[in-house]
């Protein structure tokens, strides 16, 4: 055989017909099989840790799933997750403002309020405003150094579930505020100059030609908060607020069922996750159209591609 012959696969014979001894395969490779029986164990262990362990209690994990106290703490939970995190995107969206502002005085006064928060523990703040109390007994409203034109006692204001929003919404506006910003900061600068070279507004710059652009950036980043915000409502148990894992331990504490009762709390947390993250998944595809890449198929006549193809 010509050495300068190339052999088929699929039928085993060179170009000029002769045939061959064996078809070339590809071999399997010894870390595919390995990576296989390791898959193997560890859903045999798992199987065995989850199923056949019968300290679990799956009856009690069962029977208080949907039970009416628990899903109350749950329904706190979800209507504390969505105020929360409104306000705080909503303040991160002006603390972003802020520093990106020309005003000298509004950047140094987000970024000391980025540092703040930043620096304080999510269950520190919790408790400072719950016990605000403490440092203004009253809260007013009125000019400095004059009679207030309206006092109110701050215990009547900053309640187990105001103080939760407001100390959840403070900790998300920080954050948002730094995930806002660098997503205008990702936009090239050109992009505003072109816009207000044609005579846009900010306000239709924003929403029409950068707006989307920054929103594909930031998704991820914004998703991953909301999802730690679902997990920052169990903080709120420290100040008495009565939500989903509130309700499990005084259920457990009662009963004495402490593994079957968190595991309750843990599949209603993995809900609560796994439909934030569907949302976060829309919302990627919803705004990363056209930014997304596809391999361009391979013609009949054998052409392969030598780069990807990317739509604008």
């Amino acid at each position: 055989m010509n050495l300068n012959e190339t052999v088929s696969p699929e039928t085993g014979t060179t170009d000029g017909g002769a045939p061959h001894e064996k078809p070339i395969q590809s071999p399997k490779r010894l870390a595919h099989w390995g990576s296989y029986l390791g898959g193997l164990a560890v859903l045999a262990l798992a199987v065995r840790f989850f199923v056949f362990n019968p300290h679990w209690e799956w009856s009690t994990v069962g029977a208080w799933l949907f039970s009416q106290r628990v899903l109350s703490g749950l329904l706190n939970t979800v209507i504390i997750t969505i105020v929360s995190t409104v306000a705080g995107l909503l303040l991160g969206l002006i603390i972003a403002a802020f520093r990106l502002s020309h005003l000298t005085v509004l950047r140094v006064m987000a970024a000391a309020y980025v540092w703040v928060i930043r620096a304080t523990p999510g269950l520190v703040l919790l408790l400072f405003v719950y016990f605000f109390a403490a440092l203004v007994p009253t809260l007013s409203l009125g000019l400095p150094f004059m009679d207030p034109l309206v006092e109110v006692p701050t215990n009547q204001v900053i309640s187990q579930f105001s103080a939760a929003v407001i100390g959840l919404s403070a900790y998300l506006g920080a954050y948002s505020a730094e995930i806002f910003r660098g997503g205008v900061l990702s936009i090239h600068s050109g992009q505003f100059e072109a816009c207000h070279s044609l005579g846009l507004s900010t306000w239709r710059t924003y929403t029409k030609v950068v707006g989307p652009q920054i929103i594909r950036v930031i998704t991820p980043s914004l998703a991953n908060e909301v999802v730690t915000m679902f997990k920052n409502t169990s903080l709120v148990s420290v100040i008495g607020y009565v939500e989903l894992l509130t309700t499990v331990e005084l259920v457990y504490s009662q009963n004495f069922k402490t593994i079957p009762m968190l595991t309750v709390a843990v599949i209603w947390y993995l809900v609560l996750t796994s439909l934030a993250m569907l949302g976060q998944s829309k919302l990627e595809k919803r705004f990363g159209r056209g930014f997304t890449r596809r391999v361009v198929a391979v013609s009949d006549a054998g052409e392969t591609p030598d780069k990807e193809d990317r739509h604008a």
